[in-house]
């Protein structure tokens, strides 16, 4: 992972830590539940655009490497990676 990747991974870690514990602070506080649902669902929200930011890099760093390798079993093993991570979120 190339160090702008790295950067803008860590600075959406530490948006959704602060999030969190906004969250946390709501509980303690007793606050209306669909204003902590609106938080938790914010949250979601921002790990869905992680995700999305970890997956470009992934796909434009190992696996573009692992489809122009010409080792057949890389090949296949990135691509059964890619397929267990969407497979084990759709369940």
């Amino acid at each position: 992972m190339d160090h702008e990747h790295k950067h803008q991974i860590l600075n959406r870690l530490k948006t959704i830590e602060g999030h969190i514990r906004g969250v946390q602070r709501m509980v303690e506080e007793d606050a209306y539940c669909i204003d902590l649902l609106n938080q938790t669902r914010a949250i979601q929200q921002a790990l869905a655009k992680l995700d999305a930011v970890i997956l470009a890099n992934h796909l434009r760093s190992c696996v573009t490497t692992a489809i122009r390798s010409e080792d057949i079993s890389e090949r296949e093993r990135v691509l059964t990676e890619l397929l267990q991570v969407f497979e084990s979120t759709h369940r």
